[in-house]
């Protein structure tokens, strides 16, 4: 039986990752879990799953979480009691399903935990790459890839030569505007841009699709799980994410891996690697049924921040940092309704350009400018841009 550490247990990657771990009792139990703020749903998790740990963002909703708890969990809280539910139990794997560069710290003290990273939390690898896939090596860590694109490239490649590969190629659905021009995206709204046609993800990731970082955090994800060039790897549009990646070898023939849009495939595949297991109500995929699939060329200047992406995958560095966390801000910004939808991407590229850059910098350097460049976003809007 592996025991898990799940962060993010409430988002929806987390739900899903619980969703497994109860389909399967006699192969899988929760030690550790840790949540945001959502301490209604905390409850009911540490109720059904009763793991040793439950950590939560600040220590006023602990002591609330502590009065309601009825098992032996212990509630702890900030980076600390989130690092503690990374490390502290007897978790053999531990999946990070948190949002944002908050993942960073708790996968690194993981790995030096010798803890395989089954890893869904992309600011990770964007934001330190180098930092975690060398720590990663030199503990001998497996880092399995939980997004659907990074796992169908981990098994397209399965038993290949490295060496033979001449492309990897990353589907994109296109997020909820993927049929609108640049001048129709001028007006959207927060809840024009969170309906997303495929998948049902949560908030920040949403917008990230409608945008196409998320695919442009994904081809930085790409580079360091695979360590291919960034010249390697490429993008195309995808309506029906049925074919959830595919890789291109010298000879010119091409693996693809295809499946239902469902987050449990690629989440059981990182907890049961190398071995597979039934997939509890999961809808098989009959292609007489989907009848036909839709591919397009990517349009770099309709989808601006999939092309910062690579710009700052390509810089290296710090600019993978700045680019990372002026999206996070800027997101947020937008969420709380104070920029417009097309001015994520300007507040981005104004950070790229004004924040210096760093080669091979260390973890101090990354989380100062990860701080500065919030910083430098909010001073924008605080400016009137």
């Amino acid at each position: 039986m592996k025991s898990v550490s799940l962060l993010g247990a409430t988002g929806s990657i987390g739900v899903q990752t619980l969703d497994v771990i109860a389909s399967h009792p006699e192969q899988f139990k929760l030690s550790s879990m840790s949540v945001g703020k959502n301490i209604e749903a905390a409850e009911k998790i540490i109720s059904k799953f009763q793991p040793e740990i439950c950590a939560v963002q600040n220590e006023e909703d602990a002591k609330i979480l502590r009065s309601k708890v009825r098992t032996s969990t212990r509630v702890v809280s900030g980076m600390e009691g989130l690092i503690e539910a990374a490390v502290s139990t007897d978790s053999t794997v531990v999946v990070n399903a948190v949002i944002g560069s908050v993942g960073l710290l708790p996968t690194l003290k993981a790995i030096e935990a010798k803890k395989t990273i089954a890893l869904a939390n992309k600011e990770t690898l964007v934001t330190a790459g180098h930092l975690v896939m060398e720590q990663a090596k030199q503990h001998n860590v497996a880092i399995l890839p939980v997004d659907s694109e990074h796992s169908a490239i981990y098994q397209c490649l399965n038993g290949e030569d490295p060496k033979r590969v001449e492309k990897l190629i990353l589907t994109a659905s296109g997020g909820s505007f993927r049929d609108r021009t640049r001048e129709e995206l001028k007006n959207v709204t927060v809840k024009e841009a969170l309906n997303h046609p495929n998948w049902s993800m949560g908030a920040k990731i949403t917008i990230d699709s409608a945008t196409m970082m998320n695919k442009g955090l994904e081809v930085i994800e790409a580079h360091w799980l695979f360590s291919f060039d960034y010249s390697k790897i490429d993008v195309i549009l995808h309506k029906e994410s049925i074919i959830h990646s595919m890789v291109e070898f010298v000879d010119t023939s091409i693996i693809a891996h295809l499946g239902q849009p469902d987050m449990r495939v690629p989440i059981q595949y990182a907890l049961t690697y190398p071995d597979r297991l039934e997939l509890i109500n999961g809808k098989r995929l009959n292609l007489w049924e989907v009848g036909k699939l839709h591919f397009q060329e990517m349009d770099y200047d309709r989808f601006r921040c999939l092309k910062l992406a690579f710009q700052a995958g390509t810089a290296g560095g710090l600019m993978p940092t700045i680019l990372n966390a002026a999206n996070e801000k800027a997101v947020e910004l937008f969420l709380n309704g104070h920029i417009s939808f097309l001015e994520i991407e300007e507040l981005i590229e104004r950070a790229m350009q004004k924040l210096s850059n760093v080669s091979k910098p260390d973890l101090e350097t990354i989380q100062e400018t990860d701080n500065r460049t919030r910083q430098y976003v909010e001073s924008l809007l605080s400016k009137g841009r």
